[in-house]
């Protein structure tokens, strides 16, 4: 994420008047940009899930509509085969972009990992690091 950006789902000073002033022109405008706030990291894996769920339906939809399409049949036999061909190819077209956005849907899933496993590493190293030598002996209790 862009961390840079001046509106983002943080309790920054500009997502703040923007709340305060969405609350003064119009109630609803504030309370989204609340919601915002408050929400708003939770948006891409909302929108991601909303996406996949309107795909798989949609994807419904269009075996449904190739099934109508098979059984329409013009007069003419050379018509229908060339259209046939023609719809055979691109459907043979959509499987391989399907597969595409598979593999890159887990490439990107793969990389994400290999970015958090770097910034767990380097955590846990600077961790170790600092620790004090007493440190993990457990509590110390001190006789008046």
């Amino acid at each position: 994420m862009n961390q840079s950006a001046l509106i983002r789902p943080e309790w920054t000073p500009a997502t703040i008047a923007l709340m305060v002033l969405g609350f003064v022109v119009f109630w609803p405008l504030g309370l989204a940009m609340l919601a915002y706030i408050l929400f708003g990291e939770r948006l891409r894996g909302f929108k991601r899930d909303i996406n996949q769920a309107t795909d798989g339906m949609f994807c419904g939809f269009r075996r449904n509509s190739r099934r109508y399409r098979q059984h329409f049949n013009s007069d003419n036999v050379v018509f229908d085969d060339w259209r046939q061909a023609e719809l055979d190819r691109l459907e043979q077209e959509r499987r391989k972009l399907d597969e595409m956005r598979a593999e890159f849907d887990s490439y990107v899933r793969e990389l994400r990992r290999a970015k958090d496993q770097e910034e767990f590493d380097r955590f846990m190293r600077e961790r170790n690091a600092v620790k004090r030598p007493g440190e993990g002996q457990g509590p110390e209790f001190q006789t008046p």
